[in-house]
């Protein structure tokens, strides 16, 4: 009898769809800039130009610097780093302080100091829940959150992560 199968065939499957990261982050900030637009009934949320990159490659004068990924409100009291994706960053990353989360919040640290704002790191990973990192001591709430410490420069640097949908439904928090 004549084998007439082609393995090949029956096995073959297409590649996946290449996922443009530049695009994926770009919907991302405009996913939180619309959460939260909705969670505080106004319009003033947005994507920065260039991402937040703007005002640290750009000579401008500072009245017109913006920082972080996300325009906010003139009294809003968070600098925002949203990051999507970067599936290779997991739990263990925690404690790699050369790790890729502990980058994000370097960046965002840096920009919310330069517009004397509170660092807000918006995270979530491909198919999971929305993260927020914030410094430990920026919340006074009694929901569910884990801690996080590093040291660097011989100073410890103390942070809490939050699902976001927790934060968002307390409104107290935000002022």
């Amino acid at each position: 009898m004549k084998d007439n199968f082609d393995v090949a065939k029956l096995t073959k499957t297409k590649k996946p769809k290449k996922v443009n990261s530049r695009n994926k982050g770009h919907s991302f900030e405009r996913k939180i800039a619309t959460m939260l637009n909705n969670k505080f009934d106004t319009k003033e949320f947005s994507r920065s130009p260039g991402s937040g990159a703007f005002a640290t490659t750009h000579n401008i004068p500072d009245h017109l610097k913006i920082y972080g990924d996300l325009i906010t409100p003139k009294d809003f009291k968070f600098c925002i780093e949203c990051k999507k994706g970067y599936n290779k960053e997991n739990i263990y990353s925690l404690f790699n302080k050369r790790s890729e989360l502990w980058k994000f919040i370097d960046q965002c640290e840096k920009d919310s100091k330069q517009c004397n704002k509170e660092p807000l790191i918006i995270f979530q990973q491909d198919r999971q829940k929305i993260l927020a990192i914030v410094r430990s001591n920026t919340f006074n709430i009694d929901i569910k959150k884990i801690d996080l410490t590093r040291k660097s420069n011989k100073e410890y640097n103390n942070y809490s992560m939050y699902l976001l949908e927790d934060l968002l439904l307390n409104d107290d928090i935000w002022i």
